[in-house]
């Protein structure tokens, strides 16, 4: 078996991941899964800052059709997290850049960031600004 786990059709026709958990057999939708990661990150966060946290801003990858972001959507819902903004994964990292920057920026800037992964090639265009509050992302 290449994976530890079979995909099957659950009800309606939906996906259904299944895996052997404390020996038993044990279904499990996508948004299920991906919940479980949100609450461990949740853990990690949480443990980290020394705080509740109950907003996040979720990264999705560029590529992600509406199903799969609804699928994200509904996958905080079950994690009990209030997610301000699913924004794509090489956006989240042209801010991050940006953030960085600014505080060492002088006068405007352009930037270009690209993420050229295995099979895709996403490319994000920002600009940072000096003072201000507002930003162009």
């Amino acid at each position: 078996m290449l994976w530890p786990f079979k995909v099957i059709a659950g009800p309606g026709d939906k996906s259904m991941i299944v895996v052997q958990y404390k020996g038993e057999e044990k279904q499990f939708a996508a948004e299920e899964i991906s919940s479980m990661v949100l609450i461990k990150m949740r853990e990690i966060a949480e443990a980290y800052l020394g705080t509740t946290i109950k907003k996040a801003v979720v990264t999705v990858p560029a590529y992600f059709n509406y199903s799969q972001r609804q699928a994200t959507k509904d996958a905080r819902v079950i994690a009990g997290l209030n997610v301000m903004r699913i924004i794509n994964e090489p956006t989240a990292a042209a801010i991050a850049y940006g953030l960085d920057k600014k505080a060492s920026s002088v006068g405007e800037k352009n930037v270009l960031i690209f993420d050229l992964g295995g099979g895709t090639f996403d490319v994000s265009l920002l600009t940072i600004e000096e003072g201000g509050q507002g930003h162009s992302w």
